[in-house]
């Protein structure tokens, strides 16, 4: 097969546009360089006090009394809160868990779990206060791990909690929240048709989302009973929608206004502070501000889960997969709700197989509650399915990528969930993977191997709304309301702008507060881009009706006989009556006034997005440290609206799987507490640690967004940490079954293949 050299960061174009798919400056780019921009921390208002939060040194223990009033007493300080001052949730189960996951009443389910908060006139003061709360415990054992927790006769954390299985609801306390399962066919008579079978057990830790900005809010809570709301959010919405349910009151009562952003991955859309601030700012009056710490980032907020995994697969001697099973074990925390159920959407959906069995379990752990993190399950269940996948191609001497195109989804597959796929991209993926100049390059030398790997991500939707003002100028106002955490401004913007024919430089996109612009979702499962985008593209055209129809007037022409082409309005009757869209702009206040488009949708047609790796790697056999050497991601973007934003969206991905595969865990002790709650000891990987990281944007049109666009800021984070492993496996020749394959792993697995 011929190779194809690709140019590093190469686009696979499908169509090409005036606007989209070009790569102007980001419109918030030098206020974001310069160090104008906003963030949460930034924020400051007229007396302002100074909140800190008292949080509990046990992972699993009865609260049996707190006793405030030494730093209710403390000059300086202007209130103190505990779960008592939040409305009660008796008869509720759903609203108690919300509210005790901001602050703990009966028991402290995780070391780190706020307790009590004060608010003062200086961080000083908040600090000494907050030591002055006396709190009285009964410690509990603690289990920190799903396998640990399902035991007979482990801890219960919730006596309240009775397992969901399949339906029904069980009779006795449990730390399973839940058993779902999904079918396709039949196992049994799949596994009898197959050559070969392989079964394997898998096991992931811990990780956090590795966000540079810690979580802040401030909050005033006026005189007039509004409260407002400042704080660095993946969704002003969300964080509306829960202070409503947290404080019980109604959503009109409440404002958010987004700060910019400082990282998120999903560890941003759950809220941890607003509650606290909203209800330290009502009893003091004044506006109160809390920024956690480093340390308090890593214990009191959440993770991903932590994850046990068996996976089964078989197939015939030609290299069809006849049969799969999987066994997902995942860690939800304090409180129900991991990722397993997107874990078991993901786990086999890039390939065909007729007869699938999936059983996942919610569990509870003394841990913080699990939150999403970039494709939340779906890494930890490429890292375990890929890895089978791989051996499978091994041991029947099959090409490790033609094993997978042969398998691979296409248009028409049945997924385990019941979906049938619409157009998608696997196959374009891995026929990229192949053309590469990477796959046959040469990788000679002992300790040295290469992996490959494949994910899928399905994306969301969801509700967005977008406002478009036209100026005199000929420059359109763009407010909508979806957090910009990767560039979504200008790639939203550039939508409108590719509509109305008009340079991307000449829209002016803000992203507005909750009173500002209709309901949108948060930014978070690849929609922004997609979603809000849409909402764009339907403002813009909005924009396009009523100028033509000013356009029209001024021409006394039938207004279906006008079009909008690159900027330019035109009469298709008359070749002589022309005009710019910025001319046509001057002339609104005389024509009629103002122009404003909106939209508000909720579009139905996300298409799933498939990503791929070629990793290479270099083991050190003395220490076991694992040196990445180069590595490539290819993607299906749909299409690429800003080519730049979707490479820094798949690099990004990309370092963060590299970081999970070889690094990064929470280091537990046997009290329950992380051991390694900083930046310093938290292994994240530096530039130091990565090589270039190369790039290809596969264009597969989603046939369910008017561009065509895929979301693609997850997919890139879900085959890293198999194609890694895979990578390893090959270079020392042995299997790393659980992450992280640091140092002190990867040399004890190679002492152990060698008899050591």
């Amino acid at each position: 097969m011929a190779v194809r050299e690709y140019e590093p960061n190469t686009v696979l174009s499908t169509k090409e546009f005036s606007v989209v798919g070009t790569r102007p400056v980001r419109h918030d780019g030098a206020d974001k360089v310069t160090g104008r921009a906003l963030y949460g921390a930034d924020f400051a208002a007229a007396g302002l006090l100074y909140g800190m939060v008292l949080r509990s040194p046990h992972a699993h223990a009865v609260i049996k009394s707190i006793d405030t009033s030494k730093a209710e007493a403390l000059d300086g300080v202007r209130a103190v809160v505990t779960a008592k001052d939040y409305p009660d949730s008796a008869g509720d189960t759903g609203a108690k868990w919300v509210r005790d996951n901001l602050m703990a009443s009966d028991k402290a389910l995780y070391r780190g779990h706020a307790v009590a908060a004060v608010a003062a006139v200086n961080a000083h003061v908040a600090e000494e206060a907050v030591a002055l709360i006396e709190v009285e415990y009964e410690v509990l054992p603690a289990v920190m791990t799903a396998p640990e927790a399902m035991k007979t006769g482990a801890p219960v954390l919730h006596d309240s909690l009775r397992t969901d299985d399949l339906g029904e609801t069980g009779d006795n306390p449990t730390n399973i929240a839940s058993h779902l399962q999904q079918k396709l066919g039949d196992v049994r008579d799949g596994f009898a048709a197959a050559d070969i079978v392989i079964e394997r057990e898998f096991v992931t830790k811990t990780v956090h989302q590795g966000y540079i900005e810690p979580h802040n809010s401030t909050a005033l809570w006026n005189n007039d009973g509004r409260l407002q709301v400042w704080c660095s959010t993946q969704g002003a919405f969300t964080v509306r929608d829960s202070l409503a349910q947290a404080l019980d009151i109604p959503v009109s009562q409440i404002k958010v206004t987004p700060m910019e952003i400082g990282g998120g991955f999903g560890g941003k859309i759950p809220t941890y502070l607003d509650a606290t601030t909203a209800l330290l700012s009502k009893k003091s009056g004044r506006p109160v501000k809390i920024l956690m710490s480093r340390k308090d980032v890593f214990e009191a907020t959440g993770p991903t889960s932590g994850s046990r995994m068996t996976i089964k697969m078989g197939a015939t001697n030609d290299g069809k997969i006849t049969a799969a099973t999987a066994n997902l074990e995942f860690e939800a925390g304090a409180y129900p709700g991991s990722a397993v159920g997107m874990a078991a959407m993901c786990v086999f959906t890039a390939y065909v197989i007729p007869n699938i069995l999936i059983d996942g379990y919610d569990v509870v752990t003394n841990k913080p509650k699990a939150e999403p993190y970039r494709a939340p399950g779906a890494p930890n269940a490429a890292y375990a399915a890929e890895q089978v996948v791989a051996e499978l191609a091994t041991q029947l001497g099959i090409d490790p990528l033609d094993f997978r195109l042969k398998n691979a989804a296409q248009e028409g597959t049945v997924r385990p969930d019941g979906l049938t796929n619409p157009r998608i991209g696997c196959v374009e993926v891995l026929e990229a993977m192949k053309d590469h100049a990477h796959y046959d390059a040469p990788l000679e030398g002992p300790y040295k191997g290469r992996g490959v790997a494949i994910g899928f991500w399905f994306n969301i939707g969801f509700d967005s709304a977008c406002h478009i003002s036209v100026n005199a100028d000929g420059t359109i106002t763009l407010v909508e309301g979806s957090t910009d955490i990767g560039g979504s401004r200008t790639s939203i913007a550039m939508q409108a702008a590719e509509v109305l024919g008009i340079p991307a430089e000449n829209v002016r996109p803000s992203v507005a507060d909750t009173d500002s612009v209709g309901y949108t979702a948060m930014t978070g499962g690849s929609r922004t881009t997609f979603a809000t985008g849409w909402a764009a593209y339907e403002a813009a055209q909005d924009v396009k009706r009523q100028m033509i129809e000013r356009a029209s007037q001024i021409w006394d022409v039938d207004a279906e006989g006008v079009d909008l082409e690159d900027g330019v309005f035109k009469s298709t009757s008359d070749p002589e009556l022309s005009m710019s869209f910025k001319d046509l702009a001057e002339q609104l206040s005389a024509t009629g006034g103002p122009i404003t488009g909106r939209a508000a949708l909720n579009p139905q047609g996300a298409g799933g997005s498939y990503a791929g790796n070629i990793v290479d790697v270099e083991v050190d056999p003395d220490t076991g440290k694992v040196t990445v050497t180069r590595f490539t991601t290819v993607q299906d973007a749909g299409k690429a609206i800003h080519p730049s934003y979707v490479e820094g969206q798949m690099q990004g991905g990309s370092v963060q799987g590299i970081g999970w595969a070889l690094n990064e865990e929470y280091f537990m002790n046997d009290d329950g507490g992380v051991d390694n709650s900083s930046l310093l000891d938290y292994r994240l990987p530096t530039i130091l640690d990565l090589p270039m990281i190369d790039t290809v944007i596969v264009e597969v049109a989603n046939p369910g967004h008017p561009f065509g666009v895929r979301g693609v800021g997850e997919a890139n984070i879900v085959p890293p940490l198999a194609a890694v492993a895979n990578a390893v496996a090959d270079a020392i020749g042995t299997r790393m079954n659980e992450l992280p394959m640091n140092p002190a792993a990867v040399a004890k697995a190679i002492r152990s293949k060698n008899g050591n």
